[in-house]
């Protein structure tokens, strides 16, 4: 037999272990890392957002990294510590969570190893449609240790005030995340009769809000955050959603029938199920995040699968039900083994990326001969990458000095980033420059003053990240050959990612004295920087 403290130890390690192991390996530059470098070295400088940057969202998603940054510097690795600190308080909270709806101990282990899988391991960088849900999960972890565990006002509050740090995070899950709790203290309401919870929950909501939100006022805070006024447009197309549903969502639809099946099973064995608080909860917290999932899989669809944390919920609730009618197995050491070698096998391409990325070396690359002179066709060349569109990222190098230290980039974008940093330019005082790349960090690597205003974008994706009322201001700065160097991002199979228009102006104003690719990987979606001078 397990105990429940030996079963405690190994899931604390494990989330532990899990969270800290990217730290310690080398990986190449992600797409859309810029923002949340950018995000946190301007807060770590002091700024302040919508003062001295717009963003269509609320700034929570980089307090973290910012706070990570004045502890251990702005170099692009210090993200992936943050990350792994962000990791563990998440992995904390989905354990405290199963603690609070009683689920069996070797049960519990075996969904902390499902979450940590799929939703802890694959995230070793920061992203707001990533800590979104894990602040919603802490403030799912403190209304449950509430309802279930000790009715202690401090843990209702905790919930409100994460609620509302979930929704400044990202309107959409955070949004959610308060809708959930408002019916999870209803039918707390509905079966205890007290009344008081849900008015301090919205109370602590509320007041957080108001202490966040009131100072950003006085700035443009209702220009540019995103509650579906104009400039900006709907993330949610009904067209969109009804297709990922019915035309996709293979493991949500399956997931989704399971948890039906399983609480009809549990409802025809035990005709009071209304009034078992445990199980009612747990069912709804479930049946909650798989809706919230089937939403945001069309509302934060950046990265893929940012909505798979749905599987250790489901997990958890089937074999918790599967528990209560076969309770013999779940503390035994040999069942658990077999259901973590289980899991293990289920999420394998999870851990094989870092094993294959460790092999590749032993992988036959491009055109290759047998031992006997033959051309060697196999697997991993019989496709041959077209020339000049692609980098490979078998190719990338590692990066061993300055705030890309442990990157791995094409090499052509290190020599034009150490051609950039050679220029005569660079060593002007009061550098005027903007820099609409995915190279963000070259304003502490060389450095230069980063604009402000409440009229500055934090980053360009035009009709995201800004509108037509920044791009014409930027297109009236470079007429007006306001900027000594412009760093631009051409990335033509994307929709304005940086805008075209501003390329044009740049095109006119502007001389190109260099380009080089940018770290992107796919040939859809493959950029060039450019360099401009006066």
């Amino acid at each position: 037999m397990m105990s429940d403290r030996k079963i405690g130890f190994i899931e604390w390690t494990l989330i532990l272990l899990f969270s800290i192991f990217p730290v310690f390996l080398s990986f190449p530059y992600r797409v859309n890392i810029f923002l949340s470098w950018e995000g946190a070295y301007r807060m770590s400088e002091g700024q302040l957002p919508f003062r001295d940057f717009g963003i269509p969202l609320g700034y929570m998603f980089w307090v973290i990294p910012a706070l990570f940054f004045k502890i251990f510097g702005p170099a692009l690795v210090t993200l992936v510590k943050a990350q792994a600190f962000i990791n563990i308080i998440s992995g904390a909270a989905f354990r405290s969570i199963l603690k609070s709806f009683s689920v069996t101990p070797g049960v519990r282990l075996v969904s902390v190893i499902v979450y940590l899988l799929s939703f802890s391991f694959i995230n070793f960088w920061p992203w707001y449609n990533h800590t979104v849900i894990v602040y919603e999960i802490v403030a799912l972890a403190f209304l449950s240790y509430y309802l279930m565990r000790q009715r202690r006002t401090i843990w209702l509050v905790l919930a409100g005030v994460f609620s509302f740090i979930s929704f400044f995070t990202k309107q959409d899950a955070g949004g959610l995340c308060f809708i959930f709790c408002i019916i999870l203290l209803l039918y707390d309401y509905w079966l205890e009769g007290k009344w008081q919870s849900l008015p301090i929950y919205l109370l602590s909501f509320f007041l957080m809000a108001a202490i966040l939100i009131l100072p950003l006022l006085r700035y443009d805070f209702t220009y540019w955050y995103n509650m579906g006024q104009a400039p900006h447009s709907s993330r949610f197309n009904l067209s969109d959603f009804l297709d990922d549903i019915l035309l996709r969502s293979h493991g949500l639809k399956l997931s989704l029938m399971m948890v039906v099946a399983a609480g009809i099973l549990v409802w025809y064995n035990d005709r009071d199920l209304l009034k078992n608080k445990v199980k009612i909860l747990h069912l709804l917290i479930t049946l909650g995040i798989l809706t919230q999932a089937s939403i945001l899989q069309v509302t934060s669809y950046t990265p893929p699968h940012n909505n798979i944390y749905f599987q250790a919920f489901t997990f958890a609730y089937l074999f918790t039900v599967i528990a209560r009618f076969l309770p013999g197995p779940w503390t035994k050491p040999l069942p658990i083994m077999l259901m973590i070698a289980a899991v293990f096998l289920w999420k394998s391409e999870i851990y094989g990326g870092y094993l294959s990325r460790i092999l590749s070396t032993t992988k036959t690359q491009g055109f290759a001969k047998t031992a006997t002179g033959e051309n060697l066709v196999n697997r991993s060349n019989y496709l041959v990458q077209e020339p000049g569109r692609d980098i490979p990222e078998y190719l990338w190098q590692r990066v061993d000095k300055g705030l890309f230290h442990n990157m791995r980039l094409p090499e052509p974008t290190i020599q034009g980033m150490e051609r950039l940093l050679s220029m005569d330019l660079m060593k002007k005082k009061d550098l005027k420059v903007l820099n609409m790349s995915e190279l963000t960090p070259l304003a502490a690597e060389v450095p230069f003053e980063l604009e402000k205003g409440s009229s500055h974008p934090l980053w360009y994706h035009l009709g995201v990240g800004m509108f037509n009322r920044e791009a014409e201001m930027f297109e009236n700065r470079i007429a007006g050959k306001y900027y000594d160097l412009v760093v631009f991002e051409s990335v033509p199979g994307l929709n304005n990612f940086y805008p075209y228009r501003v390329r044009d102006s740049l095109q006119q104003h502007y001389h190109k004295v260099d380009s080089f690719y940018a770290p992107r990987r796919g040939p859809e979606t493959i950029g060039m920087i450019e360099v401009y001078v006066r």
